[in-house]
């Protein structure tokens, strides 16, 4: 395959074939923007009519078309004056010469065809190939609206995706790939599997969770504090709103206003939707004075943050405007810090193995660092920066993982270490995080009274274990394909009952399994026995007991598994052990 560079300038050439066979196609469309993207291309334009998948033939046609026609692609440097002739009547190529503009930069065209006469010309920065005839094997894909710069008071434009690989082997797998991401799409299955809605009424990124849903946050929740609490953690509880002063004393505000709900006006006094829960730990921490002998100090807590992401933003599970953090905070000794990272590391690890996670398949590490320059949105201590980068970096390598290095990532207080994770469409996410914080020390004066008897500034460990609660769920709906490991399934156990003379048995069997605590139900409805199979195996119920005369003459159960490749009996004595 072409390297990234090459498929980079091979996508944004097909990009510019795509927005002129929608202007060719579409009359009356106005052409507004596009990249090349890790997986292909989009463009976006303005249109009243209606788009659709079934344009797509004729769109295909004019790309395939210019491309035969193996057109120059050349670029060219104009003026501002000469970029606002060319794109005259078009608002959104005006709105990027604004930007460019103030940014003292020269506009640089891009010409497909004769110069005296061309195909096409666009406004552009690059990269392009030579000739349109070196773009490779392409394929749109689909069709979606996305509001202009990304920003929900701004108009709604209609989007077409497609993709361009080097070669038609390549394009070929990849369509593979998006047909198999359909299948485990954890916004599809969420809904097939009655785990989660959204309701326009409640509002945009707001998930609910129906029992089923409720039941796998359950497990995941009670996992994850049983653990912690065998590990040392101090479970609290704090508030989900806060005055505005606490947010000020910490820096978050600033900082993450664009993030965080408009202020709640309440008595002359502002409160906020709290986004994080670091403020609140630090008070719970300064309520009394702590010795050197206290620490490390591992405050945690489920809680419920909100955060205002954009809708263009928002998708299913996996980014949404209100989720529950397994958060934590743990005030340590600084020559505490490297045994402090580490211990999180082994929690992490622990978590990941526990739910089927693969180091290198499943989630990755990458060192998030902080960009000096950038003293605006990082607090300026490069001496501070400078260690907690160092020793971040010395547990990844002591622990043998590979990891990748992302400058202007850090948290505004400090580096971290983030565990990476990509959902079923490539698109990566942060699952998990351990961060060094040297600032907040210094605001909230986390002290404690040393063996010498003086006061010394702690340091804070911030750190996510098992995520957000909603994120992770969404992770492993799309791994499971929405058959979850037996002791993470909603129902574990579907009872058959083959008549209404065995619901009676049906009842018994049910009342073994709930005093071994698994999950089950009764399938009572009067169907057919094969149709009750079939709903429990859409449903992805680990097991079914089939349950006849035969069966309560025998004592026993008929045990179907959900992959239809496991028949057996068991005794009835035998059942709570199913697992």
């Amino acid at each position: 395959m072409e390297n990234t560079s090459t498929i980079e300038a091979m996508r944004h050439s097909c990009e510019h074939l795509l927005h002129k066979a929608i202007e060719l196609h579409f009359k009356g469309a106005i052409r507004a923007m596009g990249p090349a993207t890790d997986e292909g291309f989009y463009h976006d334009f303005d249109y009243s009519g209606n788009v659709s998948e079934e344009d797509f033939t004729s769109l295909e046609k004019i790309i395939s078309d210019a491309i035969k026609a193996d057109y120059q692609i050349k670029k060219k440097t104009i003026s501002i004056k000469e970029a606002r002739h060319l794109f005259k009547g078009n608002p959104y190529k005006q709105d990027w010469i604004d930007m460019i503009e103030k940014k003292n930069s020269d506009p640089t065209i891009y010409i497909i065809g004769d110069e005296l006469n061309p195909w096409d010309t666009d406004l552009c920065k690059g990269p392009h190939v030579e000739s349109t005839g070196k773009i490779g094997p392409f394929k749109l894909l689909s069709v979606a609206g996305a509001y202009w710069h990304g920003d929900e008071k701004n108009k709604m434009l209609k989007r077409i995706y497609g993709t361009c690989f080097s070669t038609q082997a390549d394009l070929d797998e990849f369509l593979k790939m998006k047909e198999n991401a359909v299948l485990h799409d954890h916004r599809k299955l969420g809904k097939d599997l009655d785990l989660f809605v959204f309701s326009d009424v409640v509002g945009k990124g707001l998930p609910m969770f129906t029992p089923r849903g409720a039941t796998v946050r359950r497990i995941l929740e009670r996992f994850i504090v049983d653990e912690e609490i065998k590990r040392g953690y101090l479970h609290v509880n704090t508030p989900d709103i806060a005055r505005i002063q606490l947010y000020e004393k910490s820096g978050h505000y600033p900082y993450y206003k664009e993030s965080m709900y408009a202020p709640i006006k309440d008595e002359e006094e502002l409160f906020m939707l709290r986004p994080m829960t670091c403020p609140h730990h630090f008070e719970l921490y300064l309520s009394k004075p702590h010795s050197y002998k206290e620490l490390p100090m591992r405050i945690a807590e489920l809680a419920q943050l909100y955060r205002y992401e954009k809708s263009g933003e928002l998708s299913g599970l996996m980014r949404v405007r209100t989720f529950c953090l397994a958060d934590a905070h743990i005030i340590a000794k600084p020559d505490q810090s490297n045994q402090v990272i580490n211990e999180v590391l082994d929690l992490i690890d622990f978590v990941c193995k526990t739910l089927g996670l693969i180091y290198g398949k499943d989630y990755s590490y990458r060192l998030s660092l902080g960009d000096r320059k950038d003293s605006k949105k990082y607090y300026k201590d490069d001496k501070a920066w400078d260690n907690a980068e160092k020793i971040l970096k010395e547990v990844l390598k002591e622990r043998k993982y590979k990891f990748v290095e992302a400058e202007g990532e850090a948290a505004f207080y400090g580096p971290k270490i983030d565990v990476q994770m990509r959902n079923i469409n490539g698109k990566e996410d942060t699952a998990f995080t351990v961060q060094y914080d040297f600032v907040m020390p210094k605001r909230f004066k986390l002290n404690y009274i040393d063996e010498d008897g003086k006061e010394k500034e702690a340091i804070v460990i911030h750190r996510s274990s098992i995520g957000c609660i909603e994120r992770i769920m969404a992770f492993l709906i799309e791994k499971y394909a929405g058959a979850f490991p037996f002791w993470l399934a909603p129902e574990q156990v579907v009872i058959i009952p083959i008549s209404e003379q065995n619901i009676d048995y049906a009842n018994k069997v049910k009342l073994e399994l709930d005093k071994a605590g698994i999950r089950s139900y009764i399938d009572s409805d009067a169907e057919r026995m094969q149709n009750k199979i079939r709903k429990a195996q859409e449903m992805k119920v680990p097991y079914m007991f089939i349950l006849g005369k035969k069966e309560e003459e025998n004592n026993t159960v008929s045990v179907r598994n959900r992959n239809n490749n496991e028949q057996k009996i068991l005794d009835f004595a035998d059942i709570k052990n199913i697992s």
